[in-house]
């Protein structure tokens, strides 16, 4: 899912004082912080093409494989852990969204009214930061 997500990622341009400019939404992020479900080498491959850098932790058995196949397993991909600590700001996002139960249960009958909850949620909890 995460290349679907991705291409479905519109961010607003800026100008220096912050306020909304002219032109096309941006579409490629700079980086990518995915936790251990999301190194496959579709994903990273993916990300290379579009000049995406990207923060993806190896599972152990890839790690494994990588080894067990010696220096025809190529190189580890890049990993660093001062990036990788970012990631908790969007965990703690999902959380505070799955105190809605709805949210939660994905008990919606349809993606469409799913999405409505999720940006409703999301609203109110920016809302009522400090």
């Amino acid at each position: 899912m995460m290349i679907e997500t991705l291409e479905r990622v519109r961010v607003p341009r800026l100008d220096a004082s912050g306020e909304l400019a002219g032109g096309r939404p941006r579409r490629r992020p700079e980086r990518v912080i995915a936790d251990k479900g999301y190194p496959s080498r579709a994903n990273r491959t993916y990300l290379a093409r579009r000049g995406i850098a990207a923060t993806i932790p190896d599972r152990a058995d890839q790690h494994a494989n990588r080894a067990r196949k010696g220096s025809a397993g190529g190189r580890p991909p890049a990993f660093d852990t001062e990036i990788y600590k970012q990631r908790n700001v969007v965990e703690r996002c999902i959380g505070h969204l799955k105190k809605w139960r709805g949210i939660a249960m994905r008990s919606d009958k349809t993606v469409r009214s799913y999405h409505a909850g999720i940006t409703l949620a999301a609203a109110l909890l920016w809302l009522t930061l400090d």
